[in-house]
């Protein structure tokens, strides 16, 4: 069965969180640079979640933001 995602934004500490699967201890965190850092399935190395740090000064760039994951899209139906 194919996850929903679920973004939350921390105002406070200006992270963007976007999830398949709540975060669990056993994960494993792998910085994919320019402060993206996504946690692992540990079984699998599945990314089940990912953390954008300093995500609101990233909204005030001219550029795109791009993340460096593969993703398929598809209507939840």
């Amino acid at each position: 069965m194919d996850a929903k995602l679920t973004f939350k934004y921390d105002r406070g500490s200006d992270i963007l969180y976007i999830d398949k699967s709540p975060p669990y201890p056993e994960q494993v965190s792998k910085e994919l640079g320019d402060d993206i850092i996504a946690r692992l399935n540990p079984e699998t190395g599945e990314v089940e979640n990912l953390e954008v740090l300093f995500f609101s000064t990233r909204l005030l760039r001219t550029d795109l933001m791009e993340l460096p994951v593969k993703a398929t899209l598809r209507l939840m139906g």
